[in-house]
């Protein structure tokens, strides 16, 4: 019987192809970094010509939207599937970390400074936004820290953001809260600012966590 779609012999080299060529794209960016990928340089790599990998990915752009989708996806599920076993906000936040440890490169090319003359499309706005509807199931699962904040307040009438999540002010706070303390201290261990401060940097992450959930009086 014949095959189609992705089970036809053709489809399968093409996936095998571009795995590899995403592959060779993350090694390169954890050399390099993000801005200065080359599609030539990988397909050097490959023992192909260029032109022969542009028919798998169009432009270096196609090719960072791949890796920017990869990700976010790869962080969604590892966040998805930790809330689904009942981990918390904390434990949430300890996998967040974990992730980005794990690789550095991947973590700034969705986290990190934006590569010049690249704009993601909305597709991948749409998969990151996966990460913060479990964020904010996990922020709506706690109590409330404390009363009603004026921001909270402000939050009521401006929550488009929030993609159309029911979680009331206070979760909403404590999500923007915890979106940017976590990412503010991860950001600065991945570059490497705690260096020569005789820091522990996984301490200063978990008294950050803890300041951050405990009950205000």
């Amino acid at each position: 019987m014949a095959t189609t779609g992705a089970n036809t012999p053709r489809e399968r080299y093409r996936a095998q192809v571009r795995a590899e060529i995403t592959e060779r794209a993350w090694e390169q960016i954890a050399t390099a970094g993000a801005s200065a990928l080359s599609l030539n340089a990988i397909a050097k790599q490959m023992g192909m010509s260029g032109p022969a990998l542009y028919r798998y990915f169009a432009s270096r752009d196609d090719l960072i939207t791949e890796l920017v989708r990869e990700a976010y996806r790869s962080l969604a599920e590892t966040l998805r599937t930790a809330f689904a076993d009942g981990v918390d906000l904390a434990g949430l936040a300890h996998a967040l970390r974990g992730w980005a440890l794990a690789d550095p490169q991947r973590y700034f090319l969705v986290y990190g400074t934006p590569i010049p003359g690249y704009r993601a499309p909305a597709d991948t706005t749409a998969i990151s936004s996966e990460i913060m509807t479990t964020l904010l199931d996990a922020c709506t699962a706690l109590a409330p820290l404390s009363a009603t904040t004026p921001f909270g307040t402000y939050l009521e009438d401006h929550r488009d953001w929030a993609a159309g999540h029911s979680a009331p002010p206070e979760a909403l706070h404590r999500f923007l809260t915890f979106w940017t303390r976590m990412h503010g201290v991860l950001s600065l261990e991945l570059a490497g600012h705690f260096a020569g401060m005789d820091l522990d940097p996984a301490l200063l992450f978990a008294a950050e966590l803890d300041d951050l959930l405990t009950p205000r009086s």
